[in-house]
């Protein structure tokens, strides 16, 4: 029996959901903007600043599917109506049966857009990049940090991002001592950005032969990558020191003949970064994009250093130990992975492992 009020009543809780959604993005103001964008390439000399020209063609189109994502759903939520309303008047269950499939669709389209609607930083559009650290535990922790970087590469998998390695360092034994990549795809940043910090694992360690529970540490740092920063991050290059090497990946002869991995390390005052590229076959390019993340990666410091001081950053990131992390991973005696900022916990950690994060990115976004 279907239960044509139970369905209505759901349709309306979507549409509200929707134009929620539609006030926190401030639809309106979105429109305006499309115009006066429109405008503006219309204008005779916008292609004359190709940069610019290319910046706003890029923020144009993202508001442009934004607002039309909007309008689409709520379009089906209308057309869902409809369908229902015949349903109901030709008695139809068939017809009522697939209605009720596209509402459950509708829902999930609906809970994206409000994610959507908590990407209020100034960097959460852009690309993201992230660095894996294996901290204390030697071989277990190294272990640990491998498998958070293949949790992540899953996770950018299923939000259809894609993922450039640009430094890997492998493990003594086994697994990763360290791992930078760059993740690119719409609200990278704004969706990891939660993630950084302090992950600890607990399990029987495989690299036991008495079989005793380990407990390991692995940090991830989050920064947002800057295309174009307009002078927005400036760097004296006095205080950097560059260092070229052997690559140690894959990328033929002339990758792992030739010094053409680059290391920037960044040091002023009490402030030291390192970042390093060894993913390109020319010096150049891996300086290039050395600089890109240096300068992202101060961005990231500089956004820290609004929300709190910058002892207390540096006292959260000294260690990667216990009693600093912001998520517990346990494997043995039980199972379950539980964020402690959050209180979000889930027991399925193989899913967790899989990339399934979403929970989890969802409630610090809306604990945020």
């Amino acid at each position: 029996m279907i239960d044509y009020e139970q369905l209505n009543q759901e349709i309306a809780a979507i549409r509200k959901s929707v134009l929620s959604a539609g006030e926190a993005l401030h639809v309106d103001h979105m429109r305006e903007q499309i115009e006066e964008m429109t405008e503006e390439m219309n204008q005779p000399e916008f292609w004359n600043d190709a940069d610019h020209a290319n910046g706003v063609n890029q923020r144009l189109g993202r508001l442009k599917a934004k607002l039309e994502h909007y309008e689409k759903l709520l379009s089906q939520a209308d057309d869902i109506e409809v369908m229902l309303d015949l349903a109901k008047e030709e008695d139809d269950e068939a017809t009522a049966e697939e209605a009720g499939q596209e509402l459950e669709a509708l829902k999930e389209a609906a809970d994206t857009l409000e994610l959507e609607t908590l990407m209020r930083g100034d960097y959460d559009n852009n690309n993201a990049i992230l660095s894996l650290h294996a901290g204390a535990g030697g071989t277990e922790a190294q272990d640990w940090t491998q498998m958070l970087y293949r949790m992540y590469t899953r996770y950018c998998e299923r939000m259809g991002f894609t993922v450039k390695v640009l430094d890997i360092l492998d493990g003594d034994e086994a697994g990763l001592k360290s791992a930078t990549f760059e993740v690119d795809g719409e609200n990278a940043y704004g969706f990891l950005r939660g993630e950084k910090g302090v992950h600890r694992l607990v399990r029987i360690s495989p690299f036991d032969a008495n079989a005793r529970r380990h407990t390991s540490f692995a940090s991830l740092d989050v920064a947002p990558m800057l295309e174009d920063d307009n002078g927005e991050i400036e760097i004296d290059m006095k205080y950097v020191r560059v260092d070229t090497y052997h690559s140690s990946g894959a990328g033929g002869q002339n990758v792992n003949k030739t010094s053409s991995a680059v290391r920037m390390t960044y040091i002023k005052d009490d402030v030291t970064i390192v970042v390093a590229c060894q993913t390109e076959r020319d010096q150049v390019q891996n300086r290039a994009t050395c600089l890109k993340m240096l300068k992202s990666k101060l961005l990231e410091l500089r956004e820290r250093e609004k929300e709190q001081q910058m002892a207390d950053i540096k006292g959260e990131m000294k260690k990667i130990e216990w009693g600093s992390q912001i998520r517990s991973y346990v494997f043995q005696p039980y199972t379950m992975v539980k964020d402690l900022r959050t209180g979000y916990e889930v027991g399925n950690i193989d899913d967790v492992m899989n990339g399934n994060l979403e929970g989890f990115v969802t409630a610090y976004l809306k604990m945020q």
